[in-house]
């Protein structure tokens, strides 16, 4: 009983583990750490500088052959999409299919995710050509059990001694387990495919899946796998000794389990480290067998990718009628969780910045690749033809040239990504300088033509390098540094590792042509210098941004003659502050107020203007923050706009609720309203007197008022943005009410905020008093206030926010939500959330919520942390009027 108890609580620890994903991590870990083990020995045997000297003497028709061999080995894997195209009958072209099929395959190669990142470019990429998302839905569940299925037939060949695996069994017994794991996933896929569950899960409820159509998914895996296994074998071929074919296509196949297993994105490290035990099992030297493996992952993964993001640039990047077409009609420009991880686009703009982060990994991959050129040995008969056309002290300058520019190249990629125009002038200069210089090192024209290519795939596609800038912040800059400091530090260590060992094997007079080991240094310290003189001109060249102008005399003008013939909303008065920039839109029929923070731009409650102009408004300003790689978030958004900004891709988060007084209803008698007349019959017996006094107001009038401020204040400070605070300029452009007690001496007094609706709501804004007011101050004022704005024909009156009032009370609430509801009820310690709200429950309000609506990509918490701080900013002065 004791043992099954022990069990048990293990059982829960890996279902704990697992929901937290950490088991998804342990996995691959702990496979790496098997697999080093096992081979730490013929590991630490590698001679780098060898494997990259092996690299660069390939004969151009080896070359040539495995790069057709790869060519095929990832065409075949579009069988799965022309299986797709048949099945569903998707109308795709057969071209568009193998695009499709190419890029969405050779991303997954790449980056992995567990199949994610195919199945979304698959389901990007179809969609775009008319496909709905509920077929690509099924198509995508239909295809995600078949890709297995072929290393699971081969997994069996392996066992059964078609591709024998002895040698690798006998020395590393747990592989054995392993492949036997993976074969019986091929009855199990059989017995899915023909089994009522399988039809009414992925068969869209039609029966079972015809043995025709399993026979064709196993043979596209099978082919997909296989082809991969063949060009394995090339590589090895033409690199190593002549290997048996079956001998080396059983170690891949193990390889390939490996790397399944670990979950890896391309298997990498339990494949590489896998098959490199496996060719040693073969008798082949562990530096042959690393520069086999390094070719195998170029031409299987990396140069398959490279075609990848330029088919994926010209995919996406929209044609110039599109881009007429987007300016024109509106573009989604908000912002999805994928943006924040390393840059890859969101599910709302992936269509317009897919094809700009792919030009950014293609300028990425150039960097890398000029400085692997100049880390790595030139051909002894080029570097000779280039002594006798150019001297050597300008090939040695070349080459160093050529290590600033790769390092230029890697840190100015990420703006390439982020769409700035400045950034595609930059790189247009650098890949043209890179080409030349590294052409003129050693006549390294295959890089040289690498570099062109990208610079015109770069020109191309100018037109989506649309930004003016984008805010640079200083934790940005600072691992733009650390990149700088790594790439000038990783040519320093493959330049020196490769150096001596070099050396020894050429004769005295080639030894001229290489750098030594101190000028390795002194090179990498140069590209350091010079990647961080580009941060610096980035920086400081920066355009002036225009985008915070806060509004002049003649904007404040403006606004208020646009007043007269629109209608406000509870926010409106705010805007006499001066502190909000003013964005006209729909050609000035709607006003946009915002404020930014950080990367944000945060609108003051919704637009002002014709409501069936506020959606394609928002696009408008939409773009206007993307061509400085900002986000807009609406900020106290009212029920009635959540459709409008829903559409536009936004979430919501509940701020709180309005308290508003309905006039017609309110009424003093009544057993609940006891406290508020007692207040108001004793301010009456000890002769207090309530006014409203309309602008201008007199100086003294306004100095008096700043005493009675700066008491209630105390050593507190005023909060600003959604919040008014006292300013002479602002307090005379509303009415003020003030209580007086026998003596004239003004107790307390509020500022009056009109909603600019027709006469329908009024808001109370400033509310200060002295500290020696008498008990029951406030409420007497509010009352009084009431009853006059119900006196003047208002019909509600604002006691203002209650922050998270009623917010996450429901059992299904968002999780933030949830913890917002605990703040409420426990937070009274920081500020008297509760308390407010039961304050202002005495006045009998109806109450109406507020909303936060902020892009998906954007965590709430960060929003929350940048709207304290826009909240806290001390106040700026308003502009004379």
């Amino acid at each position: 009983m004791r043992e099954s108890l022990r069990k048990l609580k293990i059982l829960q620890l890996l279902t704990a583990l697992f929901r937290a994903r950490i088991i998804k991590i342990l996995i691959p870990l702990i496979i790496l750490a098997i697999i080093y083990t096992q081979g730490r020995k013929e590991i630490e045997h590698i001679n780098l500088a060898r494997v990259f000297f092996e690299l660069r003497h390939m004969p151009p028709a080896a070359i040539i052959q495995i790069l057709v061999a790869s060519f095929v080995a990832v065409s075949v894997m579009s069988t799965y999409d022309y299986l797709l195209r048949r099945q569903f009958n998707l109308d795709v072209n057969w071209k568009a299919t193998f695009r499709y099929a190419w890029i969405a395959n050779t991303f997954n190669n790449m980056i992995g995710f567990a199949g994610l990142t195919g199945v979304g470019l698959r389901t990007i990429l179809y969609k775009k050509s008319g496909i709905s998302m509920k077929t690509m839905g099924a198509a995508v569940l239909f295809l995600s059990p078949i890709m297995l299925v072929g290393l699971s037939l081969l997994g069996w060949l392996t066992i059964i001694g078609v591709f024998p695996a002895e040698p690798l069994f006998n020395a590393h017994p747990w592989l054995r387990f392993a492949v036997w794991g993976i074969s019986l996933y091929l009855p199990f896929f059989l017995l899915m495919q023909r089994s009522s569950l399988f039809a009414k899960w992925f068969h869209k409820g039609e029966g079972k899946l015809p043995w025709k159509v399993i026979i064709a998914s196993v043979g596209s895996s099978f082919l997909e796998w296989a082809c991969a296994g063949l060009l394995f074998w090339i590589v090895i071929y033409h690199d190593l000794a002549h290997l048996p074919l079956t001998d080396t296509l059983g170690v891949y196949i193990v390889a390939a389990i490996a790397g399944i297993i670990s979950m890896a994105p391309g298997g990498i490290g339990a494949f590489d480290l896998t098959a490199l035990l496996g060719l040693q099992s073969l008798g082949v030297d562990s530096t042959r067998a690393i520069t086999a493996l390094l070719l195998f992952r170029i031409f299987y993964f990396l140069i398959p990718w490279l075609i990848g993001l330029v088919l994926a640039a010209f995919e996406i990047t929209p044609s110039r009628k599109q881009m007429k077409e987007m300016v024109t009609t509106g573009y989604d420009a908000s912002r999805s969780a994928w943006l924040k991880f390393w840059g890859w686009p969101s599910q709302f703009g992936f269509l317009g910045d897919l094809g700009a982060w792919a030009l950014g990994k293609l300028v990425l991959a150039s960097g890398i690749i000029l400085l692997l050129s100049a880390a790595t040995p030139g051909l002894i008969e080029r570097l000779r033809f280039m002594e006798h056309i150019l001297s050597l002290p300008l090939m040695r300058f070349s080459e160093q040239l050529s290590v600033v520019i790769g390092i230029m190249l890697i840190i100015v990629s990420r703006a390439i990504s982020m769409r700035i125009r400045r950034a595609f002038l930059w790189t247009a200069g650098l890949l043209l300088a890179g080409a030349i210089f590294t052409f003129a090192k050693g006549f390294d024209y295959e890089e040289a033509i690498i570099l062109l290519i990208v610079a015109v795939i770069l020109w191309v596609s100018r037109a989506r390098f649309n930004r003016e800038s984008v805010s640079i912040a200083p934790r940005n800059i600072l691992i733009w540094v650390i990149l700088a400091f790594v790439s000038s530090l990783s040519y320093y260590v493959v330049g020196t590792q490769i150096h001596p060992a070099l050396l020894r094997h050429l004769p005295l007079r080639a030894q001229q042509w290489f750098l030594d080991p101190h000028e390795y240094a002194i090179t990498a310290a140069v590209g350091f210098i010079g990647a961080i003189v580009l941060l610096a001109a980035i920086f400081a060249l920066r355009p002036n941004r225009h985008i915070e102008d806060l509004p002049t005399s003649e904007d404040m003008d403006k606004f208020t003659n646009f007043l007269q013939n629109e209608q406000g909303n509870l926010l409106t008065h705010l805007l006499y502050l001066g502190d909000k920039s003013f964005y006209w839109a729909q050609n000035d029929q709607i006003l946009i107020p915002y404020s930014r923070v950080r990367d944000k731009l945060v609108v003051l409650g919704d637009p002002i203007g014709e409501k069936s102009l506020v959606g394609a408004a928002i696009q408008e300003f939409q773009r206007y923050a993307d061509h400085y790689a900002l986000t807009v978030v609406f900020y106290q958004a009212a029920p009635e706009y959540l459709s409008i900004y829903h559409e536009n891709g936004y979430n919501f988060f509940k701020l709180g609720e309005e308290a508003l007084v309905p006039l017609e209803k309110f009424t003093l008698s009544g057993k609940s309203n006891q406290g508020l007349r007692t207040a108001k019959n004793k301010s009456e017996r000890e002769g207090q007197q309530f006014e409203v006094l309309q602008p201008p107001f007199s100086a003294e009038l306004v100095a008096e008022l700043r005493v009675i401020s700066d008491e209630w204040l105390g050593d507190r400070k005023e909060k600003a943005y959604s919040l008014g605070w006292f300013n002479e300029q602002y307090i005379q452009q509303s009415p003020i009410a003030l209580l007086r007690d026998a003596e004239h001496r003004i107790l307390a007094f509020a500022t009056l905020a009109p909603a600019y609706d027709n006469h329908r709501v009024i808001s109370i804004d400033l509310m200060r008093h002295l500290n020696d007011t008498p008990n029951g101050t406030m409420d007497v004022l509010f009352v009084r206030l009431i009853e006059w704005a119900k006196e003047n024909g208002y019909a509600h009156f604002n006691l203002g926010m209650s922050p998270l009032s009623s917010v996450g009370e429901n059992m299904n609430a968002h999780r933030e939500e949830k913890l917002a509801r605990l703040v409420f009820q426990y937070g009274g310690h920081w500020y008297g959330f509760e308390g407010l709200r039961r304050y202002k429950e005495k006045f009998s309000p109806e109450w109406e919520a507020r909303y936060l609506a902020y892009p998906a990509g954007i965590p709430l918490p960060i929003l929350t942390i940048d709207l304290v701080r826009l909240v806290s900013r001390k106040p700026r002065p308003v502009e004379a009027t």
